[in-house]
């Protein structure tokens, strides 16, 4: 004979059943971002827990400002955010454009101009946001760095991706000793 104490128990009362309902309805949503090819931890494209091993070379879409721009990776168009640095604000809604954000975006689309870039992945292969986190490298040179080296960015330093920091942060103090760019334009 079986006791009650056989099965489990769910809450008596209409408060149980709305946490039952709650859950049941919270795993459905998961499964169907799951079959939708979202990720429903970031409600976008699925994220990847490794980042591909070798750089890719993409197509550049435009330039959104000087630390951002739109790729066409994997067959579609994609922001890049690009690791390890920060330009001044020129396109951020609801927000006045910052000391040296025009001349950022300005060298941005200088330096992109050519049409193609490789993207060289760090450890975490994309943001919060959904966007893609890369080193980019305009034929020999890495314009992360470039726009440290001139004075159009500061550092930004986020682990993981976090293996360029040292020399980025020389990069800068090098560039905000000798007044260049946002340096000497925006003390």
């Amino acid at each position: 004979m079986l006791t009650d104490r056989s099965y489990p128990q769910i809450p008596r009362g209409g408060f149980g059943l709305v946490v039952l309902a709650l859950v049941l309805v919270g795993f459905w949503l998961i499964y169907q971002a799951g079959q939708e090819g979202e990720d429903p931890v970031t409600d976008g494209p699925p994220s990847s827990g490794a980042a591909p091993a070798k750089p890719v070379t993409v197509e550049v879409d435009r330039v959104v400002d000087g630390d951002t721009a739109k790729v066409f990776y994997e067959g579609r168009s994609e922001y890049v955010r690009y690791i390890g640095i920060d330009t001044p604000e020129s396109v951020k809604p609801d927000s006045p454009v910052e000391c040296y954000g025009e001349e950022s975006k300005q060298f941005n689309e200088t330096m992109l101009a050519g049409g193609t870039v490789r993207l060289r992945f760090g450890p975490e292969l994309r943001d919060r946001f959904g966007r893609l986190l890369a080193y980019v490298h305009v034929s020999d040179v890495m314009l992360n760095a470039e726009l440290l080296r001139r004075g159009y960015a500061e550092t930004l330093t986020i682990p993981p991706n976090d293996a360029e920091s040292d020399r980025f942060e020389r990069m800068e103090e090098q560039a905000r000793d000798t007044g260049l760019g946002l340096w000497g334009a925006c003390a």
